[in-house]
């Protein structure tokens, strides 16, 4: 039996279902998700194991025309990761008409199949769930004409309409090889940026739209308590920054008489404690960077 191994990439502008996708794929949550744009910060590695083939999809931010340096740096990201993987899967959301922002990836994805690698593009239609037949239909008319794909494929991350279609399509465009990864291993992100992701998306939940490009979260530490597991399960301390822009942001996070940081706790905590296998107290602490999407020291400190 040939054995095919290599890397997938998705992209697509800000919240057209990259991240969701992700995960239906690996069949375990490795990116965070938001119905706010630009959840994603870094490039996530979820590996899809089958018996014939190792697919390992890299996760990126959404590409869109930046108005701050974390937007710059992002986008950067992205193109970095363009040039690295064997196909990349452009989504475009079907319950969004075609718009400037997907043409301006389009022309980006143009460029990318015509260079010296002549890397394959593959058109993801994400969210097919939420539109009936027709409208589907005149969508992916609309995607076709934008430019030429290697193939073009509906998908429902949610519903799981397609998604072992486009999994079989990623993976032929795979080249022969072995195992990048051990049988099992599901992502290579670091612990410490996972329970960052996870703070950050449950920080994200029911908040104001200003408020997504200005948290970043910092894991300080996780460290064991010297003390004996209860049942066999070992009690982690977790100690975690949030940070905003301005004084208000910090308000809107705590919530008042800091209920809503205790929820935030606590939603959080869940993911954490199935990620890392134990139990977990969670400390939370908000603070104040002013104004750091925008200051370079600041993105350094912050990982960016």
């Amino acid at each position: 039996m040939t054995f095919h191994s290599g890397f997938a990439c998705f992209v697509g502008r800000p919240n057209a279902g990259k991240s969701t996708l992700t995960n239906a794929l690996v069949g375990q949550k490795v990116a965070i998700t938001s119905g706010r744009p630009q959840t994603t910060r870094h490039t996530v590695r979820g590996i899809v194991h089958r018996a014939d083939a190792q697919l390992i999809l890299v996760d990126t931010p959404g590409l869109h025309r930046p108005r701050t340096l974390l937007g710059e740096r992002l986008n950067a990201l992205v193109k970095d990761t363009l040039t690295e993987v064997d196909v990349v899967g452009f989504c475009l959301p079907a319950d969004q008409r075609v718009g400037p922002g997907d043409r301006f990836i389009a022309e980006q994805m143009t460029e990318l199949a015509r260079d010296g690698r002549g890397t394959p593009v593959v058109a993801v239609v994400t969210k097919a769930d939420l539109v009936g037949k027709g409208k589907l239909a005149e969508h992916l008319m609309a995607v076709q004409a934008l430019g030429e794909w290697a193939d073009i494929v509906p998908v429902s991350a949610t519903s799981g309409y397609n998604v072992d279609v486009l999994e079989n399509v990623l993976i032929g465009h795979l080249p022969e090889g072995t195992p990048l990864y051990a049988e099992g291993e599901l992502t290579d992100e670091p612990e410490a940026v996972m329970v960052a992701e996870l703070v950050r998306e449950a920080a994200l939940e029911g908040v104001r739209d200003e408020l997504p490009h200005s948290l970043a979260v910092v894991v300080d530490e996780i460290v064991a308590r010297d003390e004996p597991a209860a049942n066999g399960v070992p009690m982690l301390d977790v100690r975690v920054h949030l940070f905003v822009e301005r004084d208000s942001q910090k308000a809107i996070i705590i919530g008042k008489g800091g209920a809503r940081l205790r929820d935030v706790g606590s939603q959080a905590r869940r993911g954490i404690e199935a990620l890392l296998g134990a139990r977990v107290y969670l400390d939370l602490h908000v603070k104040v960077a002013k104004d750091w999407q925008r200051d370079p020291k600041q993105l350094g400190k912050l990982g960016f």
